[in-house]
Formats: structure tokens, sequence, C-alpha cells
């Protein structure tokens, strides 16, 4: 992969998550009563917005958009797709964890070990030795990884990172993973101009299972950060971890792309499709256009920029 070096790009929030899936139903029922979301819009993608994606055969599909109870402007939107019941988390390379800022997760545990639609695969337990930091995971509607996240001391977390707003609040992390480690962090450091930290090493209980190696393995990541109120965690997978190709004209299955805010769009990156003005919710006709990253993980800028003949900085 060729890397384009620019610069002046900042990432400045997570916007939306997209997630196929395979029963819409499900995921509305299981997001508003465990988790408390709201849907703030519905309807079918547009052939525009389909087009923009060079995701042709998403055209006239139905798709919701979740909110946290905290009405933070952070939203999960799910695409349907028939297909998604096949999709596992941790297997192939690409965004392959949600993790949402939550206020309790020994509480949330209790709730989710009853429900019919998410499963726990990994009980609440400290990640630190500072014990600042406790989280669960769990498989929800659509096959996807959530990580479910308390910060209770943000002066300890090393990122500043603030605590839940709400007894489950929004994304503040999103988990994209890759054989190529080296490779994955010089995009995001080259092509999208984030400071990103050296590797360290951690256990991740979900991703050893997975490819069944001894729970105590410690993996590679690095963090890049956004802000103080966001991260992208880079995870260095194992050999055995297979590509994730979009089917022609749609996009990759399970989490498939990440839509972030910018300050200005830059017309000199690789967009899949040239980039252009979305009518739809939340873009509210803004310039957006799609990048691939190193690990064939779908990213999608939002913002002004003269390439869409806007101009200022939001």
């Amino acid at each position: 992969m060729v890397l384009t070096r620019i610069s002046g790009l900042m990432l400045k929030t997570i916007l939306i998550v997209t997630i196929m899936a395979a029963n819409l139903v499900q995921v509305e029922q299981a997001y508003h009563d465990e988790l408390s979301y709201q849907v703030v819009d519905r309807g079918t993608v547009s052939s525009a917005l389909a087009a923009s994606w060079a995701a042709a055969s998403l055209s006239g599909r139905r798709y919701i958009t979740l909110q946290p109870s905290s009405n933070e402007p952070v939203y999960l939107r799910f695409i349907e797709d028939t297909s998604a019941t096949t999709f596992e988390s941790m297997k192939t390379e690409g965004w392959n964890a949600v993790e949402i800022l939550v206020q309790d997760p020994d509480a949330l545990a209790q709730i989710l070990s009853r429900s019919p639609y998410f499963k726990i695969v990994g009980p609440p337990r400290f990640l630190t030795e500072k014990k600042n930091i406790k989280a669960m995971q769990a498989i929800g509607p659509a096959n996807e990884l959530i990580y479910f996240t308390n910060i209770s001391d943000p002066e300890k977390s090393g990122f500043g990172l603030q605590p839940a707003r709400s007894f489950i609040d929004r994304v503040f992390i999103m988990v994209v993973g890759a054989r190529e480690h080296a490779a994955l962090n010089e995009f995001y450091r080259t092509t999208l101009g984030l400071q990103v930290t050296p590797p360290m090493l951690y256990r991740i209980g979900v991703l050893s299972e997975a490819y069944n190696m001894p729970a105590e393995t410690r993996h590679e990541i690095s963090i890049a950060q956004i802000s103080e109120r966001f991260l992208i965690e880079l995870d260095r997978y194992p050999d055995g971890a297979s590509a994730r190709d979009a089917a022609p004209g749609s996009l990759p299955p399970g989490i498939a792309m990440v839509t972030f805010e910018v300050n200005q769009l830059q017309p000199d990156l690789p967009y899949l499709t040239a980039p252009g003005k979305r009518a739809a919710f939340p873009y509210q006709g803004r310039c957006a256009g799609v990048l691939v990253g190193a690990a064939g993980e779908y990213i999608e800028l939002v913002g002004h920029g003269e390439i869409c003949g806007l101009s200022g900085i939001m």
C-alpha cells in the first residue's frame, strides 16, 4: 500500500459506527431494552449514499441509527444484511470491536446475563494495576463485539479519558486489528495524521480465545489518540487472521465502517469515490469521503472542504 503523507488533517470525533445486521427489529429491541439507546433516524439507504461507499447493492436497504441516553452525538447505524449471521468477531482483520463508556460494568453484567440478545464473553475485570479502568465484553445481536468500560479516574487513564455521563453512554474507542501491525500504525500516523504510541503488550482474552492461545498471552497494541474523548486501538492480530473483504457492491461484514468528523477534508487522499455533500442524517449537508485503511477497514471522513465546495472549519 502506498501511503499518502498529508498535513493539517485531524480527526475530531467518532460520529457513526456502521454495523451490518441480519435482523433490525431484534437490534432495535436489544439496544432499547438493555442499553437504553433510542432510534433517532430510520429509513432506507439512498442510492447516492450507497454509491459514495462504492456499495451500490446497499441502495434501498433498511437501516436504523441509534443514540445513547446521554444524548451524545455519537451514533450506531445498523444496515440490514441477511448474510450478517455468519460473521465472527476477531477472526478477520479490520474493525473488530466497539468500546462504550458505562458507569457500572458489574451491574450491567447482571442485566446482560439475563438478556436474550447479548452474550457475555468476558466478565468485568480491571484492566490496569491502578484499578481505575474496569471492562467487560459481550457479543450483541448483530454478532458485534462490544467492550463496556468504566473510567473511574480520568487522571490515571494516561489519556485523560472522561467517564460515562449515563448508565450506558457513547462509543469512545474503536478497535481495529491487522497482522501487519507496523503498517497499521503507519497508516494512522502518516495518512490520518494521528499521534500513535509505540507498541505495548496487553492481555486480550477474547483475542486469545479466538485463536486458541493461552489466556495470559500478551498481544501488541498501539493507541492513536483523537482527543481526550476518543481513541483508536490498533491491535496486532495472529497470523491466522484472514482478510475481511467486502462483497462486490457492499460494505465489509460485521463492524463495517467508522465515520469520523474532521476539521478540513483533504483533496489528496485515496478515496474510494469522489467526496461529495451528504444530505442524510447526521451528515447535515457536509462533505464526506471514504478511505480503506491498512487492515481493509472502511473509514469515512466528514467535514468542510473546498473539495466539495465547502470552506471553513467546524
